[in-house]
């Protein structure tokens, strides 16, 4: 697989917030978009599910979570690295 082909997939950071099942996390991933009537700036959010492997990630972490194909039901997404630790933030 060539570098083109490998950032075709969509990468999103956001902030572990559950951790509690095996080999998954739950992953909040907030964005500020402008209201489009009234121009306020509005922070929208959504939770992912991502693979983690390893059990790696621990809750508070900020990870970077990358598209992959359906894992379950309801995982599509697999963590590929660590952003910052839980108590640095």
């Amino acid at each position: 697989m060539t570098e083109a082909q490998k950032s075709l997939k969509r990468t999103l950071i956001g902030k572990v917030v559950s951790d509690k099942r095996q080999k998954t996390v739950t992953v909040l991933v907030e964005r500020r978009v402008k209201h489009e009537l009234y121009g306020k700036i509005i922070a929208r959010s959504s939770k992912y599910h991502a693979h983690d492997e390893k059990g790696e990630y621990k809750l508070g972490d900020m990870i970077e979570i990358t598209e992959s194909r359906p894992l379950s039901k309801t995982k599509n997404w697999v963590a590929s690295r660590l952003v910052q630790k839980a108590g640095l933030l």
